[in-house]
This record gives C-alpha cells, sequence and structure tokens, in this order.
C-alpha cells in the first residue's frame, strides 16, 4: 500500500498539529499506510497539549514530493498556505473548514468542508461513522484543538457542534475543558521568550483578496502590551516581509483572550483597507478591534470584500 503524509497548513496551530495527528490515527485503525507530519514549529499552546496527553509532535517536514506520491490536507486547502512542491503530488483528501480558494485538482479526491469551528469537530464525526472509538490522548488532542480555534468557546466561529464534540471529547479524555483549556491557552499567550521573528511566525496566513497579496499574523496574549511594546522592532520585521513578498498589506493582530478584544498593527500600501473595514482609525499604525477575535470569520471575509471594493 502506498504511503501518503497527512498535515495542515504553515506555521502550524493546536487544529493543524492536533488534526493530522488524529486523522493520521482514524487512518491507520482503518488499515491504511500513513504519517503524519508538520510544515513548521510547534508553539507554545500546543506543545501544552502534546506533553498533557504524552504525544510526540509530527515530524518537520520542507518537502514531500521526494517521499510519497499522494497528501491528505488538513484545517486548510489553499496552495500558498500548504506545502511548497504541492504541485508535484496528489492531493486524495482534504479535510477543512475555512473557505475554499487558490485549490484545483487533475483528478477527483475526497473533499470534506464543513462549516464548523475547528477541523477536529468534523474528525469527531468522522471517526463515529467509520465505526471507531477513539482513545483518551486523541480525545485530549482533538478537544484541544477545538478549545484553540473557538477560544475556549467565544469565538464566533464557535458552533453548536463544536461544543458538543468538545464536551464528547472532554469526557473521552478525562478532563474539564474549561479547566484545562485555559491553562493551555495561557501556555500558548506566554509570549515572554519569543523572538519578534517567532512573534510574526507563530500563525501567519497568506491571502490573496482581489487583486490583493495580504498576510494576517495572529497571536494570543493576557496583556496586548506585552506585545505591543516591541512595536518599533515588530513593525521594522513587517516591513521586511512586505517589501521581500511584495504584500500589498500585513496586518499583526493581537488578541487579548481575556476579554476577547484585539489590537491591529496594519502596514503597507493597502491600509485604508482596515481602516474602511472595520470603521476605525489607525493611529500609529495601530487601531482596537472590538469583539474580533478570528481571522476565519472576523477578518478574512471582511477584508476580502473591502479590498475587492477599493
Amino acid at each position: 500500500m502506498e504511503k501518503t503524509l497527512i498535515f495542515g497548513h504553515k506555521n502550524p496551530d493546536t487544529d493543524t498539529i492536533c488534526s493530522a495527528i488524529a486523522y493520521a490515527d482514524l487512518k491507520t485503525k482503518l488499515g491504511f499506510d500513513v504519517e503524519p507530519v508538520r510544515l513548521g514549529e510547534v508553539n507554545g499552546e500546543t506543545q501544552y497539549a502534546l506533553d498533557y496527553f504524552n504525544t510526540a509532535a509530527p515530524r518537520l517536514v520542507e518537502t514531500v514530493a521526494n517521499e510519497v506520491n499522494q497528501v491528505i490536507l488538513v484545517d486548510h486547502n489553499e496552495r500558498q498556505q500548504s506545502v511548497s512542491d504541492i504541485e508535484k503530488v496528489r492531493v486524495a483528501e482534504v479535510i477543512d473548514h475555512h473557505r475554499i480558494a487558490n485549490f484545483e485538482t487533475a483528478g477527483p479526491l475526497y473533499f470534506r468542508a464543513e462549516p464548523v469551528g475547528c477541523t477536529a469537530t468534523i474528525l469527531n464525526k468522522m471517526y463515529k461513522e467509520n465505526g471507531v472509538a477513539i482513545g483518551k490522548e486523541m480525545a485530549g488532542l482533538m478537544l484541544s484543538a477545538i478549545i484553540s480555534d473557538s477560544l475556549l468557546f467565544k469565538s464566533p466561529t464557535c458552533t453548536e457542534q463544536d461544543v458538543a464534540a468538545a464536551k464528547e471529547l472532554a469526557a473521552i479524555a478525562g478532563v474539564d475543558a474549561d479547566v484545562y483549556g485555559l491553562e493551555m491557552l495561557k501556555a500558548g499567550a506566554n509570549l515572554s521568550d519569543k523572538t519578534i521573528e517567532q512573534l510574526i511566525s507563530l500563525d501567519a496566513k497568506e491571502f490573496q483578496m482581489g487583486s490583493c497579496k495580504v498576510e494576517i499574523a495572529q497571536v494570543n496574549a493576557i496583556d496586548v502590551n506585552d506585545v505591543l511594546v516591541r512595536q518599533a522592532e515588530l513593525e521594522q520585521a513587517l516591513n521586511g516581509i512586505i517589501a521581500a513578498k511584495g504584500l500589498d498589506l500585513f496586518v499583526f493582530v493581537v488578541t487579548d483572550i481575556l476579554n476577547s478584544d484585539s489590537v491591529a498593527l496594519t502596514l503597507g500600501s493597502k491600509t485604508e483597507a482596515v481602516e474602511k473595514a472595520y470603521n476605525v482609525t489607525l493611529v500609529d499604525n495601530k487601531a482596537v478591534l472590538k469583539g474580533v477575535v478570528s481571522r476565519k470569520s472576523q477578518i478574512v471575509p471582511v477584508l476580502t470584500e473591502t479590498l475587492s471594493s477599493l
């Protein structure tokens, strides 16, 4: 049987890592030869979950065509967010919960995208559909993914399906979702030891919005000032990325996990899009985005619509 690699997007978050592991577990139990891998470093939040549930991180890869002929994508489908040589392999499956863009294949595939808050919520269904029991470790990792993507059920992307899945998985994992979840989020929000480059790349994604090339990075913090006190260094690094990648806009979002607001540090030639989209005025390249915590539902579609109309 031909081996297949399973992975999520570059600059992986908890859903990307944990869903790759969980889906590899399910596929292995169904008799397939698969391996979860990752396309970037494991962040503090994800490492907390892996350590708590005694699971090793998937190995890091930079290319895949030198190893396999086919892959499975989880938690993403846009090609610029995927492995650098994605065009050299066959995409056999996609399991995702994001918008569908910049994606096409030469042949048919299994493509499952649902409007839920987390890929792991879909995987929870797939275990049931295939009659495969979920072990404690996998339940814990999938729960961690849902907590991360939903910001402990506070994000507007969180659906009743996500909450129900989290309840089921917490029972299997033997944890209190709220207590465990807050500790996990706090682990991810400890940014004191991060370099500027790490802060920018912890959870960054590139998007094509109309004719504009946009990158949005997001970090969670307990106190946004712990990050923004380094604004001068951040701006220098962001301007370097804008020049190197030819970006029209870079939005660096610092989200307060306690009050569910964000501050957007915005640079590039299209910063007016942020002002127009959120009816704010950038002061010192920053603006508070009240109630904004989700890149997927509160930033990407809003900016896409705004940039398409400019």
